[in-house]
């Protein structure tokens, strides 16, 4: 019988063993014995030395996902007769150790805060090679970009122009900037991840883009390089970028009559599988339709293809990563108003919202599997809660898990390398959990775990306490 509560895109799946590669690192396998293993390192080994929750990243992967969306889309600017930047967009997951990947393989890499800025020259890449993004960005974070030589720095508003123009002046830089414009394309995407609709806080509208690009252009330690968009994040149709290139190009085109705009930005966004029942495009079919678009406008407009630039961050990071718990709680509750056979296993494991605040903040649906062993058990319609004070403390809204799901099992969710570890928190005072990169059979701490003595570190009080009672 069909659970009634099961969405419609929920398949009951034939073995509960199975693993869907389409979603899972490519290196996560399960083995003859019935536990899985990531890169060649088993689930309860990296339970057993880091504890859990845990967030793993199969760190082979994620680089040959790295070097795959540059190689797809330079080649699909070549194949234009241009060039593309690829932009590491930091935001998905950041940290000095991932910043020297994106350094190492070659990107660039696109930062939204003093923080963000500090992790990417602490990893050592060219300043050059960094981006600053932001709707308000301080005018002590302009100085310092400007400072460090950053690449570009993207305007978000009138005011930042002038901002940023006095910051170059007073250090008597040209700083090179772009333009972030809306072109109002609504992305198939959810509301609060669509950012180029008229009504949100990013971004310039196209009809005042010409005005502020004027006005760029009069400062003497600006120079505008071009414009930039984002029409969303996690989008899997096509349509919605070959739109945002049609808008763009034709507002490239009229502000190229009045001075050089040497590229075109057009952000990121690509989706991923979160779930076996999504189908996300490729990289190489998001970079050749987006490609071809731009030709097919350029030739329209009468103007020569520009440099393009791009920011992909949860294709590079999303997949990746897994994120390990441990089983607490089970109780199987009957939602009689349903009817029959309404039946949902809550399954609570030792993390929630404070490692994965994606499913609370924007509905977003996980897949989950029983990692450190096999079985027999037919299939349970199971929501994974977290430990929070919260109802709506939920890892995985919809999925389903063997009957037999037991205290002490692990379970890995999978595709959580993008935006779990950057939205992390300390809710009802959990610590945050550690970061293990995994290749080649071994393992190795990247960020670790918190401890309740991390969560005093800037509470005075605490710290008054213990210089009392400390000898």
């Amino acid at each position: 019988m069909t659970n009634p509560l099961a969405p419609d895109w929920l398949v009951l799946p034939a073995d509960v063993n199975a693993l869907d590669t389409r979603v899972w690192p490519r290196h996560f396998e399960r083995q003859a014995t019935g536990e899985c293993t990531i890169a060649g390192v088993s689930v309860r080994e990296l339970a057993a030395e880091f504890g859990t929750p845990l967030y793993v990243i199969d760190e082979d992967d994620f680089r040959a996902r790295a070097t795959s969306v540059r190689n797809a889309l330079t080649s699909a600017a070549e194949s234009i007769g241009t060039t593309a930047k690829v932009y590491y967009a930091s935001k998905a997951f950041m940290s000095v150790e991932i910043a020297s990947w994106i350094n190492e393989l070659g990107l660039n890499i696109d930062v939204a805060s003093g923080g963000e800025l500090a992790a990417a020259l602490a990893s050592g890449i060219e300043p050059a090679r960094i981006g600053v993004h932001g709707n308000n960005k301080s005018t002590r974070e302009i100085a310092r970009a400007i400072s460090a030589g950053v690449g570009a720095i993207v305007i978000d508003s009138e005011i930042e122009i002038e901002r940023i123009a006095a910051a170059a002046t007073a250090q008597d830089k040209i700083q090179k900037v772009r333009l972030r414009v809306n072109t109002g394309v609504h992305a198939n995407t959810h509301d609060f991840l669509a950012t180029a609709r008229e009504d949100q806080k990013f971004g310039m509208s196209i009809a005042d883009a010409p005005a502020l690009v004027e006005k760029i252009r009069s400062h003497s330690h600006l120079k505008f390089v071009g414009l930039h968009s984002h029409i969303g994040s996690q989008i899997h149709a096509l349509e919605g970028f070959v739109e945002a290139v049609s808008r763009l190009v034709k507002l490239h085109a009229e502000l190229s009559k009045n001075g050089e705009v040497a590229e075109l930005n057009l952000g990121g966004g690509f989706g991923i599988n979160y779930k076996p029942a999504d189908d996300a495009p490729d990289i190489y079919a998001f970079a050749e339709a987006i490609a071809v678009a731009v030709k097919v406008e350029c030739h329209k407009q009468g103007i020569a293809v520009p440099a393009l630039a791009f920011e992909p961050g949860r294709y590079i990071a999303g997949n990746p990563g897994i994120t390990l718990y441990t089983v607490g709680t089970i109780k199987d509750v009957n939602v009689s108003d349903a009817g029959a056979g309404a039946t949902r296993k809550y399954v609570s494991v030792d993390g929630g919202m404070s490692d994965n605040m994606r499913t609370a903040l924007y509905d977003a649906e996980y897949h989950t599997v029983l990692a450190s062993r096999s079985t027999r058990a037919e299939p349970a319609l199971a929501r994974v809660v977290g430990k929070h004070c919260e109802s709506g403390d939920i890892v995985v809204s919809h999925d389903y898990l063997p009957a037999d799901v037991a205290p002490n099992d692990l379970l890995a969710v999978a595709a959580t390398g993008a935006y779990c570890y950057s939205l992390s928190n300390n809710y009802n005072f959990l610590t945050r959990p550690g970061v293990v990169a995994v290749r080649a059979g071994e393992a190795r701490l990247v960020i670790r775990a918190e401890t309740e003595a991390d969560l005093f570190t800037r509470d005075l009080r605490y710290q008054a306490n213990q210089e009392r009672v400390t000898p």
